[in-house]
């Protein structure tokens, strides 16, 4: 008999790990109380980057003529059918995943699951019935949803988090975004594309302030930001908002995390904006699923704890993607992997994630793309390393495209040339950071990259060209 194995979650983990335990014999069960795909198809990723590229159509439109193109007329975004095509790529995507999973001849059922006691659950159906779902094991793929502050509670009208600015119909005239990190940026330039006027408070001292962040890449994207019109306002939060309708009024203050202010930084500022759009930070989706039945106990913010093999406290019940929380890496592509992982645990297997080579994508305008360490980190641990740089602009390609910001920087180890991280600014370096992680992850060196013939001319030119410098021969940087 086949081991009978339900995932709550529909996500990139969850829906991953179901396709991976039928193909590894398992009788699977996956459950999910809204639309397969989870957050980051439904509400995240996906449509986030439908939006963005809106904005990049509008971009190269309002620069026609550099490009020897006559673009006459105004040219501005139609929310509602730029709306309708998010919907309708959603679904088709939605419908796919759907059919992998009859493929794989997986039982999907949309509902509400819960937990009732070890090894069973119930789901409360969409027709109001109720059905009962006997398990071996169970993978929590519960995902999260949008944090909120003490002090600005979410209404869906004034103050919105992603989910709201992922369904407007009419754009709003001025938006004061509450997080400078990936997802406030992010909506930082798609918004200023579109055409709105756009504020990001940030509470550290640099935009996109996260470790694995390199910091030049940060002041790039800041100046950047200017470039196009998008104040920022560093070391600062937000500490209240007052009014409705389209007038809301912002206080800032200097942020409890700032070090060193000047006295002008301290005093507060009062804003007027359209919307507020707060950005920091998810929630786990850890409530309501019954976990108190298999004493199953979560972390005093919710998130769920697992060991290398993804297995919990609990026998026989797993956890993997953004519901372990900020302790592990919180991307969707790196679900994928704890679920394919979690599922050949179960099956008997003994693998644990390699967490050494993760990319981090961020749709900034241009692009952010990192992976493996930073300079910083390379010094705060003692490691003898040298770090090389070329610019965006030493590429010819670059020009071609007429998008010549940004640049690339690769941390190598000085005695052995092994590749240790890669940050990457400019276009499509999203695309391009697989590069630098599948050099990473097999341990290539500085000599090899320099070895390998990068067609031309091509963005990916620019590893060629930092290999060289990094072996002090450096061609066109």
């Amino acid at each position: 008999m086949s081991k009978k194995i339900a995932i709550l979650g529909a996500g990139p983990g969850g829906y991953v790990a179901a396709i991976r335990a039928a193909q590894l014999g398992a009788s699977v069960t996956l459950i999910e109380r809204e639309n397969v795909g989870g957050t980051c198809l439904n509400w995240g990723c996906i449509p986030s980057k439908i939006m963005k590229t809106a904005a990049d159509v509008l971009e190269v439109h309002k620069r026609a003529a550099e490009f020897g193109v006559v673009a006459e007329g105004p040219v501005r975004v139609d929310m509602k059918r730029l709306m309708e095509r998010k919907t309708s790529l959603i679904k088709g995507l939605s419908e796919e995943i759907l059919k992998l999973l009859s493929k794989n001849k997986i039982r999907y059922i949309k509902g509400h699951g819960r937990i009732e006691k070890s090894h069973l659950l119930s789901v409360d159906l969409e027709d109001g019935g109720t059905e009962e779902v006997a398990w071996d094991a169970l993978v929590l793929a519960l995902g999260t949803r949008p944090a909120g502050l003490a002090n600005l509670t979410l209404d869906g009208h004034g103050i919105i988090s992603s989910n709201e600015a992922l369904v407007l119909e009419e754009l709003p005239e001025s938006l004061l975004i509450v997080g400078g990190g990936v997802i406030g940026c992010e909506f930082a330039f798609i918004f200023s594309s579109l055409g709105t006027r756009v504020t990001v408070v940030e509470a550290l001292s640099r935009p996109l302030p996260l470790p694995s962040v390199d910091s030049d890449c940060s002041k790039i994207i800041r100046r950047e930001m200017k470039k196009c019109g998008i104040k920022f306002m560093l070391n600062r939060v937000v500490e209240q908002v007052e009014g409705q309708g389209a007038r809301l009024k912002v206080t800032v203050g200097p942020s409890p995390w700032a070090e060193d202010l000047k006295p002008k930084e301290k005093a507060r500022v009062e804003l007027e904006t359209g919307k507020v759009l707060v950005c920091v930070g998810r929630r786990p989706n850890t409530g309501d699923v019954g976990l108190e039945n298999i004493r199953l106990q979560t972390t005093a913010a919710g998130w769920i704890e697992a060991d290398e093999h993804l297995a919990t406290a609990v026998p026989d019940v797993y956890a993997i993607g953004d519901v372990l929380g900020p302790e592990r890496i919180m991307l969707a592509h790196v679900a994928s992997v704890e679920g394919a992982v979690a599922v050949e645990n179960i099956m008997g297997g003994n693998k644990v994630v390699d967490y050494s080579a993760v990319p981090s994508a961020i749709f900034t305008m241009p692009e952010v793309a990192c992976v493996g360490i930073t300079d910083s980190q390379a010094n705060e641990r003692g490691m003898n390393v040298r770090t090389d740089s070329v610019n965006m602009r030493n590429i010819s390609k670059a020009h071609v495209l007429g998008e010549i910001s940004g640049h690339i920087k690769i941390i190598s180890e000085k005695d052995t040339g092994r590749v240790l991280g890669v940050h990457m600014v400019g276009p499509h370096a999203t695309d391009l950071i697989g590069e630098g992680t599948l050099a990473i992850k097999t341990g290539r060196t500085i000599q090899e990259l320099s070895e390998t013939i990068h067609a031309h001319p091509t963005l990916a030119e620019i590893f060629l060209e930092t290999a060289y410098k990094a072996m002090d021969r450096p061609i066109h940087a």
